[in-house]
């Protein structure tokens, strides 16, 4: 959809073109309530799924139901993850109450209980609404609960702040999309109305749900994470998850850091030169487009650049690579290029090989590597110039280039806060040659950029970093 006008008249458009319609079902006039089925964009600001819910609400004069939940089905579920979730909801629950929205939360501890409480819903249901994420298995449950509920189901795209529907296939360089984000960023950086629907859940209809909902507002979290089906080995990380922190994070940043952006990004040691907003941009915590607003709101202009250029062109490229090519998490999604001098040095010698076991627990002859390992292990995150040489070294240190992509996958989705993200699969594809162009050839890299861990120590200081993960 082509976004033209201003104003409210550009709001509206720029939300029709968010939305996409998971199954061909009608919405049901005699359900009971609209259901905004919260799976990827854990907030009330900016919100555009939200929004959406919302107004088919109010037009339909029914009350907004926002159900939100949290399962042990993905296979790398642990302690990190359902601990930075569920801060998140605490908090969001408490925001809810007080703004006049309905938010509950349902807890699956074990593949034991039953799984059907957006189906209990849906069967009283007049429109379901939900997130639009190609990644996480967020649209993949959504079709899959779309096939089997008798209401129409919607989703709504929140995650980019220009539509992504507006790049109608899949773009290969930044070189390609950042002109065209360009255009159209300003104008979709009008904040999102932030409001409740017009008709209240009434207490009998809350009472009738007859769903084992958790009071999350008041729940011990390391206990309630502590009796889930989980996996219980990778431990909560030391970053909290809401709203809350992830504003504070913004604000300090802006005041303190961002001037000199550009420079500070580049020193892994410099644990406040960069904004550290990946974990909650990926849960949702926070908008990209209030994040991108207090940017450009505090400058200044180079400052904003760079960090925009990161945030908006690398992150909606990333997105739009996930949503147009079923195939991102595999070697199939990169370039024939890459493909072909992938297949030409397919039998090259590495000079070492590391099973997955040593290159999770960080015992590889490079310390610097190892560093960035222990800080992923440890916190959940990496710095990105210390990620950028994590991923590039294990393409030398597998057997195959399959066997590395396999790994940086798991590691990065079982330990990364912003694991199974459409950032993490560009970024890890990026090491691969992704979005990028052949350079000389050597021996295993090919064609494809080769990075090397020594000549990193020239451009930052390693040892500092090294030492502060020790």
């Amino acid at each position: 959809m082509k976004l033209v006008g201003l104003g409210s008249t550009f709001v509206q458009d720029q939300l029709q073109a968010r939305v996409a319609f998971a199954n061909p079902k009608r919405i049901q006039p005699d359900g009971e309530f609209v259901v905004y089925w919260m799976q990827a964009g854990d907030r009330l600001r900016d919100n555009w799924a939200l929004r959406y819910a919302t107004l088919e609400a109010d037009r339909l004069n029914k009350p907004l139901l926002i159900h939100h939940g949290l399962g042990p089905s993905d296979p790398l579920a642990n302690d990190r993850s359902h601990s930075f979730i569920l801060q998140g909801a605490a908090e969001l629950a408490r925001e809810a109450n007080r703004a006049g929205y309905h938010y509950h939360f349902w807890l699956r501890r074990s593949a034991k209980e039953d799984g059907g409480a957006i189906e209990a819903l849906a069967a009283r249901a007049a429109l379901i609404v939900t997130d639009d994420l190609p990644t996480a298995g967020v649209n993949a449950r959504t079709a899959r609960v779309a096939s089997r509920v008798p209401c129409r189901v919607a989703r709504v795209e929140s995650w980019c702040i220009v539509p992504a529907s507006t790049f109608a296939k899949e773009e290969y360089a930044a070189r390609t999309i950042r002109p065209k984000l360009a255009k159209l960023r300003d104008l979709c950086l009008t904040p999102v109305e932030d409001r409740p629907p017009r008709k209240a859940v009434s207490a009998s209809l809350a009472r009738s749900l007859e769903l084992d909902l958790l009071d999350v507002a008041s729940i011990d979290i390391v206990s309630e994470v502590a009796r889930c089906d989980i996996d219980h080995s990778v431990s909560a990380s030391p970053t909290i998850g809401g709203y809350r922190h992830a504003k504070q994070r913004l604000d300090d940043f802006v005041a303190t850091a961002l001037r000199d952006y550009a420079d500070r990004r580049k020193e892994p040691g410099d644990t406040d030169g960069s904004s550290r907003l990946s974990p909650y941009l990926h849960y949702g915590h926070i908008a990209a487009a209030e994040v991108a607003r207090a940017v450009l709101a505090h400058g200044p202009h180079d400052a904003a650049d760079a960090y925009l250029d990161e945030m908006l062109t690398w992150r909606e490229l990333a997105f739009n690579f996930c949503a147009r090519n079923r195939a991102y998490d595999k070697l199939r999604a990169l370039p024939t290029w890459v493909v072909d001098t992938m297949r030409k040095h397919t039998t090259d010698p590495r000079e070492v090989t590391y099973t997955l076991a040593e290159l999770e627990a960080g015992t590889t002859h490079d310390e610097l590597w190892n560093a960035g390992q222990r800080e992923l292990v440890t916190t959940g995150t990496m710095h990105n110039a210390v990620r950028m040489l994590w991923g590039k070294s294990v393409l030398l240190w597998t057997n195959s280039y399959a066997t590395a992509l396999r790994h940086l996958l798991y590691l990065n989705n079982k330990y990364s806060l912003d694991g199974f993200d459409p950032n993490s699969y560009a970024n890890i594809l990026w090491c691969f040659g992704k979005f990028d162009r052949p350079f000389a050839e050597r021996p295993v890299w090919g064609t494809i950029r080769p990075m090397s861990l020594a000549r990193a120590r020239e451009k930052f200081d390693a040892d500092a970093y090294i030492g502060q993960w020790s």
